[in-house]
């Protein structure tokens, strides 16, 4: 399988390819700010990318539960610098993570491979014309409810059917709308509307999406249910984030979101030559 971006084919192998994340925000959960300035986010991605990332998936606005959304000019303004410049030093994609239509525009025409929508195009009436005459590729992820309310006793009769309902239809919507099927990408969501259960029955059933025949991308790392699942509030999450890596790698899930590239990236290709040995 393969994945058509704007201007590239990405082409997937046994080990699953690493998306960095750069959150150019003040309150994302897993940095606190510590590259909302331009120079350090790019200093960042330029650090995620010798560490090994495939991918840079950079944000503007916090996804974490209860975020307050930002403006569209203040998110543009965190943005657009950093990818320009990490478009112009990095030869790796670029991907825009951001639920405004016009933001997913704009990072595009500044050089973005991807646009990559946890609204899965409800957030935005344009974002789907956006989308299909951009060019781009899209990754589209199932929420239930919004950053504001999705932790509110997030319910599900079968969690791991509604997902793959979800992701189906989402598909299917856009091909109607023109989109080429190997310009998707599948994101079931970890963490959004769901407890520690739909998390852990979720991602033991990655290997379902696949029958949806588009890559699959999973962003698990450092999130909460990580600790609830270890018993341990305070512990770091990297080896628990890396754990989960493992266990999606053995699923062929094609895409992992990380923020620990260097530390998961060793960890799969160990993983990778162990399963290659033993085959």
């Amino acid at each position: 399988m393969t994945w058509q971006l704007r201007t590239r084919t990405l082409h997937f192998s046994s080990r699953p390819l690493l998306m960095g994340i750069v959150n150019v925000t003040p309150d994302s959960f897993s940095d606190g700010g510590r590259f909302l300035k331009s120079a350090a986010a790019i200093e960042y991605a330029q650090q995620l990318v010798a560490e090994g990332a495939d991918l840079i998936d950079i944000g503007g606005e916090s996804t974490r539960p209860r975020a307050q959304p930002v403006s569209e000019q203040e998110e543009l303004d965190r943005v657009l610098p950093v990818i320009e410049s990490v478009c112009k030093t990095a030869n790796i994609p670029v991907s825009i993570d951001t639920s405004k239509a016009s933001v997913a525009s704009a990072a595009v025409a500044a050089g973005a491979e991807i646009i990559n929508d946890i609204t899965a195009l409800r957030g935005d009436a344009e974002m789907l014309n956006v989308v299909c005459e951009s060019g781009a590729a899209i990754c589209v992820m199932h929420m239930q409810g919004t950053p504001q309310t999705m932790q509110i006793d997030p319910q599900y009769d079968d969690v791991v059917q509604e997902v793959f309902e979800f992701l189906r239809d989402v598909r299917d919507r856009l091909i109607s709308a023109g989109m080429v099927p190997a310009r998707i990408c599948l994101d079931p969501g970890i963490g959004f509307g769901k407890t520690p259960q739909h998390n852990l029955a979720i991602l033991a059933n990655g290997w379902r999406l696949h029958e949806l025949g588009c890559p699959v991308l999973v962003g698990h790392s450092r999130k909460s249910f990580l600790s609830y699942v270890v018993g341990d509030e305070s512990a770091d999450r990297t080896a628990a984030g890396i754990g989960v890596a493992c266990a999606l790698a053995s699923q062929d899930v094609q895409i992992l979101r990380v923020h620990d590239v260097a530390a998961v990236r060793q960890a799969l290709t160990l993983f990778d030559a162990v399963s290659n040995c033993r085959d």
